[in-house]
């Protein structure tokens, strides 16, 4: 298996891995992204859905079902912005705060075993390499 199947291989194993993980506290990977994103944010965990998609680096449409699920779900609500009528902000509830408070360790403990395999040093040269390899494919 050369190097492309390596990768499509590892993303495929870890993807489902995530998913499994994240379906056991009732959310998807990219839910989970958007809440840990409002949270970093800082008080008052506001930030706009250009700005959530753009940080999750999803379009305008996935980043909409996201919010659309998390809002049914009662972890972040959405309003029209005062200052810009077009724009729309998400707002972390309580709910969602506590939420991500609560997986966030668990979460860092999961990437931890799915690492496990791979020293520190290793961890660090996989990472700068696929920093390289993304740049290249225009990722940026």
């Amino acid at each position: 298996m050369g190097v492309l199947g390596r990768l499509s291989r590892a993303s495929q194993l870890l993807d489902r891995e995530l998913r499994t993980f994240f379906a056991g506290h009732g959310l998807q990977p990219g839910e989970f992204d958007i809440l840990a994103t409002l949270r970093r944010a800082g008080t008052p965990h506001r930030l706009s859905a250009g700005a959530l998609a753009e940080s999750s680096m999803v379009t305008s449409g996935a980043i909409t079902n996201r919010i659309d699920r998390l809002v049914a779900k009662g972890y972040v609500t959405r309003e029209t912005d005062p200052e810009n009528r077009r724009s729309v902000l998400i707002t972390l509830t309580d709910a969602g705060r506590a939420l991500v408070d609560a997986v966030a360790g668990a979460h860092l403990e999961n990437e931890r075993r799915l690492l496990g395999p791979l020293t520190a040093a290793q961890q660090d040269q996989l990472a700068g390499l696929l920093r390289r390899l993304l740049a290249g494919l225009g990722d940026v």
